[in-house]
């Protein structure tokens, strides 16, 4: 006895990768790792048109986290996914602390912090912050056409 596939009924596309995540340590040497995380994971999707602006946000998302967010022997969550049609990325990042950022409305200039959500503001063509227990997401998404 032999059995035939109806190929109308076979669906022959790739399943997106899994989100990829990582768990960094309130410690300096946190943000330059989770910039290499980022670009490897955008490198192994194929999404190095935007890999810039993305690891610039993801930068300066977790400076924020751990200037603001990460109390005390804790850490943050960074984690990355492709948006549904694999034409972006998403990009969130987990801590447990207080407090809802914002971008600053009004700048003269002359401080040295306080940019960050601004760039992030300017460079995703999306963000948002999402809430959890404990403490919160801050998130950001990129369109980026595949290599």
């Amino acid at each position: 006895m032999t059995t035939e596939r109806d190929p109308r009924h076979v669906n022959n596309e790739t399943p997106p990768p899994s989100p990829r995540e990582r768990f960094y340590r309130r410690e300096r040497r946190s943000v330059p790792a989770a910039r290499a995380f980022a670009r490897e994971v955008l490198g192994d999707w194929g999404l190095r048109a935007r890999a810039d602006d993305v690891v610039l946000c993801v930068s300066e998302l977790a400076t924020n986290a751990l200037l603001h967010g990460v109390p005390p022997g804790r850490g943050f969550l960074l984690k990355l996914g492709l948006l549904p049609g694999r034409d972006g990325v998403r990009v969130e990042v987990h801590d447990s602390g207080d407090g809802v950022p914002a971008v600053p409305l009004e700048s003269d200039g002359s401080d040295e912090g306080g940019r960050g959500l601004l760039l992030v503001s300017e460079l995703a063509d999306k963000w948002g912050v999402t809430e959890r227990e404990p403490g919160k997401v801050v998130w950001f998404e990129c369109v980026v056409p595949a290599d």
